[in-house]
């Protein structure tokens, strides 16, 4: 059976949202009662059999042209991850298929009735249009919590505030750990004593001290960030006791760790840890104040005018990268936050929409909430000024193709010289795929047929079509146009470092 792709980590819309548009007229006449679906988009198809063009997490509709053995289509669209079946009553049938009732009822797959004066259109769109609304509402709540954390992260008691306001945006529990297990700082309410010895089995794991398989009571556990092998993971996650917990490890040098234990798991709970990991490790990195200090003087120097090679010895050794953001109508504490997010604590309000960061080299930028960011390529801190330069020409192009992020295309494959270069830049350039194995590889069969589409259906087994998703799904998530071929060449290099 072919590998389906998990959904993506966005929010979603429930199936009863959906059902509650009274316009549609949709009814639920099979499946389970009290539903929990989701779906993450919609899918039309009048295919026998549905799986080839299946993603995951679709609302899958047909007028059941094709429509021979109901069982057969049902457990294949099941086993494809369809989160639910709408059933289109004429031009084909007149009514529902009693059969199909019945395998929907058999393998727990919603079956929702769409009448006639309802089209598939209307559906999409009226799907689209929910996935858009609980999307912006997400954006505002991980806005509005990285300002939050920010605003934490400045007062005279930083890390008790930062787990304070981190327990409060995710309503549960946020621990602050010691290498040796010590608890150093915590906030929120202590979930069950079975939840506890799981997070603390997760911590392990973070640690190194525990193989990444291991699983506590609520099922296998979700280990991200596997890094190389022999190596631990960044991050790890797993349920007990109905509470999701996770583990991320803080980067300050001492071993930390950082555990949550939350009722509920949000899309945009990981990039809210996220913020919270980085201002953690910030706040807890041994010689902290000095290293802000003198690399803050060197910014500021370079700002003012001074000779880069003067300033290149304050920020020592390594390589760095620029990034200049964008953001309309921002508050206060917004460019901080955005430095938090990024992980550093360089950052420079150019004016009152614009900022630009200072990061190393290994940092992995993301896209931001409420922002449009250009980067730059990795220079020694004596060619500050020419990261900053690209950072800005990165910036503009972003705009102008309206796209979130924009890194600037230089002579990255010449400079990544070493195993460990290499490795480096692998990570940063395949990061938004790290959570689809599925995309990874067909990307990579993608590449190695250059861009055939039956080749790469046929070396994957799976459908041409559902190659052609999985690569524009990859597009979305790279922010690439894949028919360049330089971006083609560095996503190969990236693939062969791995």
């Amino acid at each position: 059976m072919a590998e389906t792709t998990a959904p993506p980590p966005t929010p979603a819309v429930p199936l009863a949202a959906l059902l509650a548009q009274g316009e549609l007229g949709l009814r639920q006449i099979a499946g389970p009662e009290r539903s929990d679906a989701v779906v993450h988009w919609v899918h039309t198809s009048e295919m026998a059999d549905p799986y080839p063009y299946l993603l995951g997490g679709e609302l899958l509709l047909s007028a059941g042209v094709l429509l021979e053995d109901p069982d057969t289509y049902v457990a294949r669209s099941v086993a494809a991850g369809a989160a639910a079946l709408g059933f289109g009553v004429t031009p084909v049938y007149d009514t529902v298929p009693a059969g199909l009732v019945e395998a929907c009822d058999r393998h727990g797959l919603p079956l929702l009735e769409v009448p006639p004066s309802t089209t598939f259109t209307a559906v999409a769109r009226a799907v689209w249009r929910l996935l858009a609304e609980a999307r912006h509402r997400e954006l505002r709540r991980v806005s509005r919590a990285q300002q939050g954390l920010a605003t934490a992260a400045a007062r005279p008691d930083p890390v008790p505030s930062v787990l304070g306001q981190l327990a409060s945006r995710l309503g549960g529990r946020a621990v602050l750990l010691a290498a040796d297990g010590r608890e150093l700082a915590a906030a929120g309410r202590p979930p069950s004593a079975g939840a506890l010895r799981a997070l603390e089995r997760l911590v392990r794991v973070v640690r190194g001290a525990a193989p990444t398989g291991a699983g506590g009571p609520g099922g296998a556990l979700d280990a991200g960030d596997p890094g190389s092998a022999g190596t631990a993971p960044s991050t790890a996650s797993d349920t007990a006791d109905g509470v999701h917990l996770a583990a991320y490890a803080i980067g300050g040098g001492r071993g930390l760790t950082l555990g949550l234990a939350t009722p509920a798991r949000e899309p945009g709970d990981h990039t809210v840890a996220g913020v919270a990991v980085v201002l953690l490790s910030l706040l807890t990195a041994p010689h902290q104040g000095a290293d802000s200090g003198r690399r803050g003087s060197a910014l500021v120097r370079l700002l003012l005018g001074a000779d880069p090679a003067g300033v290149a010895a304050r920020l020592g050794g390594g390589r760095w990268t620029v990034v200049r953001a964008r953001g309309g109508g921002q508050r206060p504490f917004a460019a901080s936050a955005l430095g938090a997010a990024l992980g550093s604590a360089l950052v420079d309000p150019v004016d009152e929409r614009t900022v630009r960061v200072l990061i190393p080299s290994d940092a992995v930028p993301a896209p931001q909430p409420g922002w449009v960011l250009g980067v730059s390529g990795p220079v020694p801190p004596a060619e500050l000024a020419t990261a900053d330069a690209q950072a800005e020409r990165a910036l503009r192009r972003a705009q102008e193709s309206g796209r979130e992020l924009v890194r600037h295309r230089g002579s990255a494959l010449s400079e990544l010289l070493t195993p460990e270069e290499a490795a480096a830049h692998a990570r940063l350039r395949l990061a938004p795929l790290a959570g689809s194995p599925a995309l990874v590889e067909t990307l990579r069969a993608w590449l190695a047929a250059h861009g055939g589409w039956d080749r790469t259906a046929g070396e994957l087994g799976v459908h041409r079509n559902t190659v052609r998703q999985r690569i524009a799904r990859c597009a979305a998530l790279l922010g690439e146009d894949l028919d360049d071929p330089d971006v083609r060449m560095e996503l190969w290099f990236a693939l062969r470092s791995r």
